[in-house]
């Protein structure tokens, strides 16, 4: 029997690259969003959830806020404007530097707007030293008036016990939201995505991985346990065609090699993946192949 007696939602709202997907992951104890050393990783808002004592803690993490150049980023910015006036709490996620940018600038009014609690994490301590945070803890309290502010090292699993207790004080009582065992909202053919999309972008660089959308257009169980996947891979030049295919289909080899071994992991089961490459020219401007490919709802 559950003991769920309390639930709070929490937004994970930051810059880009601050490690919002890492903190999540982390938080719920398995891989529910993926990340990369490439801003804008996330491009829609992704639930994670985790059931800790008698609390329900459900983590919306969200797109990094900057400035859009594509109708994609208008999107991925509406999401994050949205998603912090629809929570309970706030977690604004920075990096242990005591100057407030823009974008933390732009979350920190939207959460005095909303009037919401909020919660500081600061990421990345294990890059300075721990007497240059008493600085940045400043900073950000002579800017808003934080419920708590933690240290945390998302990457190495330092601060988080503390970050979830406090986490834990935003609970309210509420019946369960979300069944046992239930970790994400996204669809197995989603995750997978995700993870083929993952896999490129650490392989590719420059503007080549922005321009990068993944579909699943197979998703077969088969009588003898095996999974038949396949998936496209759109970018948005006919230059960019060759460079994720390689040379030889290189590329294409790795990227499949790698992502099917995380695939066969997280189902469980034998892959056979294929993949196929090709072109939307300007799919990140075109709202028609965004909402198609499950980037965009209407509001």
């Amino acid at each position: 029997m559950s003991q769920i007696t309390k639930a709070g939602i929490f937004s994970i709202v930051g810059r880009p690259n601050v490690g919002k997907s890492t903190l999540t992951n982390a938080l719920c104890g398995v891989k529910v969003a993926i990340v990369s050393n490439k801003p804008q990783t996330t491009r829609t808002r992704i639930t994670g959830v985790l059931n800790s004592g008698d609390c329900q803690l459900i983590f919306l993490d969200t797109p990094g806020l900057h400035k859009p150049r594509t109708r994609l980023g208008e999107t991925m910015v509406r999401v994050v404007n949205e998603t912090v006036a629809d929570v309970d709490t706030a977690v604004l996620v920075v990096e242990p530097v005591a100057r407030i940018g823009i974008p933390e600038q732009m979350l920190i009014d939207k959460i005095r707007e909303y009037r919401l609690p909020a919660v500081l994490v600061i990421n990345k301590i294990d890059t300075v030293k721990k007497e240059n945070l008493l600085e940045v803890m400043a900073a950000y309290q002579n800017a808003c008036p934080f419920d708590a502010v933690v240290p945390v090292s998302a990457s190495r699993g330092e601060g988080l016990d503390e970050l979830l207790a406090e986490l834990k004080k935003h609970c309210q009582p509420s019946p369960q939201l979300f069944p046992d065992g239930m970790v994400s909202d996204q669809p197995e053919r989603q995750l997978v995505a995700e993870i083929i999309r993952e896999k490129l972008l650490m392989a590719l660089d420059k503007e080549v991985p922005h321009g990068i959308a993944v579909e699943i257009e197979k998703y077969i169980e088969r009588e003898d346990g095996l999974m038949e996947i396949g998936a496209v891979i759109y970018c948005e030049r006919r230059s960019h065609k060759g460079i994720v295919i390689g040379k030889n289909g290189a590329m294409l080899k790795k990227v499949g090699a790698e992502a099917r071994a995380e695939i066969e992991q997280m189902l469980d089961a034998r892959v056979f993946l294929e993949l196929w490459v090709k072109v939307k020219e300007d799919w990140r401007n075109n709202l028609n192949q965004i909402r198609s490919m499950g980037l965009f709802d209407e509001p």
